[in-house]
């Protein structure tokens, strides 16, 4: 069983734009891997990068002795999704496996997706807890928030502790005959490509195994006004990919535009009463005070006293660019193609 795992050839594919932080830890995790690594080609897809990234993968590139092959790639366009498929089609591996340049995996991360597909599993992942950089009191409370299923998502790939089907995975590995049948990520789609993905391979019979076992993580934005960005920025692609690929997103992605929206009619209809603006206050400001104080009495950080502000403007950063999305894809969906690609 070993002997036949081991001679399963993996091609990991790697998106990098200016990581040259994240990009040695991440080397290393790799050289650590006990999967034979005489089966793992490495493919690094360089979003045209302005720092040392390049210097950094030319350098691993050179120095290795260990793995089949270590690829360095071009990619102009620059986007996640061009990335991926640029690696996905300059592979060679029966086996693909994606994984983002800011991140940290385990030394038998390879090895466990490897035993999932060989149980006959066509794609498989598992958690991706977040680690924030830095040291204090505020940088635990941005990790506590973004883990907190209220301040980010309630992806299956993020709480779950049990072996199961999922709707959608992060760090996914998925056999080559995946992308043959359903085709390469859609290009035009930027934070919901993943969705629209899983989706449509959905949608050609096949299932998304999530295992425990299989653990990475996530480096998240190391301070509150890039995480407030990156939720803006989450919630414009929900409103813009809503007017081109609506089944791939779930109710749930929609609550914080629900929640901004409630704000904007209730305050609208204050004149002819006040009641419902009141009432929606003192209903949220009641669940997020109480989650508050439960997460308070957990970690007992003092800087999670601001912790519904955090609550607040994060639900009102991504309701708003949500909001934005619906407006600005009523205009952009006229310049949308629907052209999946297929690897041969």
């Amino acid at each position: 069983m070993i002997q036949q795992i081991d001679n399963l050839i993996v091609s990991i594919v790697i998106s990098a734009y200016n990581e040259e932080k994240y990009l040695p830890g991440l080397i290393e995790d790799l050289k650590r891997q006990t999967y034979n690594k005489e089966n793992i080609e490495i493919l690094f897809i360089n979003a045209m990068s302005t720092d040392k990234t390049t210097d950094i993968i030319q350098r691993f590139i050179s120095e290795d002795t260990e793995f089949r092959s270590i690829r360095l790639y071009d990619n102009p366009k620059k986007n996640q999704a061009s990335g991926f498929n640029l690696g996905i089609k300059n592979s060679n591996g029966d086996l693909i496996l994606k994984i983002d340049a800011h991140s940290k995996v385990t030394e038998n991360f390879v090895r466990n997706n490897v035993e999932l597909i060989n149980q006959g599993e066509y794609i498989c992942g598992g958690p991706r807890p977040t680690i924030v950089e830095g040291e204090g009191k505020w940088s635990e409370a941005l990790h506590i928030v973004e883990e907190n299923m209220f301040g980010s998502s309630i992806a299956d790939y993020r709480n779950s502790s049990q072996d199961r089907y999922v709707s959608s995975i992060f760090h996914g590995m998925y056999r080559r005959e995946v992308f043959e049948k359903a085709g390469l990520v859609d290009e035009q789609l930027g934070r919901t490509e993943d969705n629209e993905l899983h989706y449509r391979i959905r949608n050609h019979g096949y299932k998304i195994k999530f295992s425990p076992n299989v653990l990475s993580y996530q480096y998240i934005r190391p301070t509150f006004k890039k995480m407030l960005h990156q939720k803006y920025s989450n919630g414009l692609w929900i409103g813009l990919t809503t007017h081109v690929k609506p089944r791939c997103l779930s109710i749930f992605h929609y609550v914080p535009f629900a929640f901004v929206l409630s704000i904007i009619v209730s305050t609208m209809l204050i004149p002819f009463s006040p009641f419902f603006l009141m009432f929606l206050v003192a209903v949220y400001s009641l669940f997020v005070i109480s989650l508050t104080i439960l997460t308070l009495l957990k970690h007992k950080n003092v800087a999670l006293l601001l912790m519904p502000v955090m609550l607040f403007s994060i639900h009102f950063a991504y309701g708003i660019g949500t909001i934005v999305g619906l407006i600005k894809g009523f205009k952009w969906r006229k310049s949308y193609k629907s052209e999946i690609q297929y690897l041969n």
